[in-house]
Parts: C-alpha cells; structure tokens; sequence
C-alpha cells in the first residue's frame, strides 16, 4: 500500500474544534500536505493566529467562528465555506465537550451540552458535508474523532455521559456506513478512537480536580501529533479501501 495525500492536495477539509489540542494538529498537518483547510472553532482567534503562523505553506488554514453546539452556526460555516473556499472533500469531526460531574447527583444543562456537541454537533457537520459530496459526485471521507471510552467504560469517577456520547459516535458512523452503502455512495467513514492524549480536556485541563490532574498526568500519553499522523493514514488509503474503526492508543496504556 502506498500511502500518499497527494489526491487531497488543493482540496477543502473542515476540521471541527481546531482551536487546541487534537484538531489544532489535525489541521496543521493537513495544512502541511497541501489542503485547504476550514478550521471550525469558538475560539476561532487561536485559529486565526494558527492560520498566520502558516502562511507561506503549499496549504492554507481559515478559521471560522463556530459554536457547534448551534445549527446555524454549523450552517453558517458550511455556507461561507462552498462560497469561498470550494467544495468540502474531507470533514474530521474532532470538537468534543468534556466536564467533570457526576450521575448520581449531577448537572443536566450540563449533560445536555456535552450531547449538543459531541452528537448533535458531529451529525449535522456530517449532513452538511455529505450533501455537498453528494450533489457534487464527491467520493470523500467523513472522520470522527472519538475515543476508547466510546467501546468500554472506564472506571474514572466524574466522567458522567461523555462515554455515552462516544459510544454514540461508534455507533453513529457505523449507521452512517450503513446508509451510505444503501446508495451505492463512496463517501467513506472512519471512527477513529484514540486513547489519553495531551488536550485542554485531559492532561491539560486546569478544572479538573488536583488528584484527577494528577492521575492523568502520570499515565502514558498520546500526543495531538500522533491522532494528526493517523487521521493521514485513514486518508492515504486507496479509494476502494475504508477503514472502519481505527483505535490508537500510548505504549504502556
């Protein structure tokens, strides 16, 4: 297999919560393989001064001020992004939404966001994006970050619904495979499951309680890079080959 991006050069990828962490890799790498890259964010200015820090690259990075947690800010974006960057070829749904609570006494505002962002959010980025593919004959790729708690839960106290949201996305884009096979489509999906990676919700994450810092900072982790690296080779692959589930996890995990 000869892994290659040359294919999405000079095409458009959106690439959700790319303000830190995760998705600010993600779309420094793609950006470094030559995409146009729609960096979807709240806080889009870290986008913004991300996007200066790139300029000359062979890609290019936007940022778009997006709440993902609202429809028609999802719209909005998808709509600024066919008017002036082109049509989306690869979507990486990668914003997530984590608070430390509980479910025996917790908050249910709360809950509620983290499903407005972690589900709602990811399925109508993706119905965005697979109608444009679709009404312009593009075979693309629909990824979706998500996690090894979305195919066990872990025995970590205060992570409340975060993996009912995530077993929601294994299931989502298997569904989503499903449907797109019903229409003979070539869009491709990809879960891809990452264990304890450096991020604002984890290792680096200043609301969490001391004990819970400290528990993550002493286990092994990934790095932002190295979901980047293996969001490439999803999409490097041939077009008659899908990857359906991709877990990665640190040595020592």
């Amino acid at each position: 297999m000869v892994l290659s991006l040359d294919r999405w050069v000079g095409k458009v990828a959106v690439v959700t919560g790319a303000s830190s962490g995760i998705g600010a890799a993600i779309a420094q790498f793609l950006v470094d393989k030559g995409l146009i890259v729609a960096g979807l964010a709240r806080r889009y200015e870290l986008v913004d001064a991300k996007a200066k820090e790139l300029s000359g690259k062979t890609g290019k990075l936007y940022a778009i001020k997006t709440d993902l947690a609202k429809e028609e800010d999802i719209l909005n974006a998808f709509k600024w992004i066919e008017e002036n960057l082109g049509h989306v070829h690869i979507l990486i749904n990668n914003a997530g939404l984590f608070k430390d609570n509980l479910l025996r006494n917790g908050d249910a505002a709360l809950w509620k966001q983290i499903f407005d962002v972690n589900v709602l959010g990811l399925c109508i980025a993706t119905r965005e994006a697979i109608k444009i593919m679709s009404a312009n004959n593009i075979n693309g790729h629909i990824i979706h970050i998500n996690s090894v708690v979305g195919h066990k839960v872990l025995p970590f106290p205060g992570i409340n619904v975060y993996p009912a949201t995530k077993h929601a996305v294994t299931a989502l884009t298997e569904t989503l495979r499903h449907e797109l096979n019903a229409v003979n489509s070539k869009i491709k999906t990809t879960s891809i499951s990452p264990g304890l990676t450096d991020s604002e919700m984890t290792t680096l994450n200043t609301e969490l309680s001391q004990e819970r810092q400290n528990l993550f900072k002493s286990l092994p982790a990934l790095k932002g890079e190295d979901v980047a690296e293996a969001v490439g080779y999803v999409l490097s692959t041939s077009e008659n080959v899908q990857i359906n589930e991709l877990t990665i996890t640190p040595v020592g995990e």
